[in-house]
């Protein structure tokens, strides 16, 4: 199985903690909910970006900085 890559759009929320633990203090900074939530296995970043009104690109570079990916 290969790794996961964070740029893919149907990565669940749920993966990307899992497998970047560093990025669940970006959730928390930004007061989101997505930490522990019921949906977090089927929620992508861009359905977490959509409830939040986040833009998109911007949130996915921090997740990629704290993952240390960029």
């Amino acid at each position: 199985m290969r790794a996961p890559r964070l740029n893919d759009p149907d990565l669940p929320l749920a993966d990307i903690m899992t497998h970047w633990p560093k990025t669940i203090p970006v959730f928390i900074r930004r007061r989101m909910l997505c930490v522990g939530c019921l949906v977090s296995p089927i929620h992508t970043v861009a359905d977490a970006c959509a409830e939040y009104q986040l833009d998109e690109d911007m949130f996915l570079e921090e997740l990629r900085q704290a993952a240390g990916l960029s």
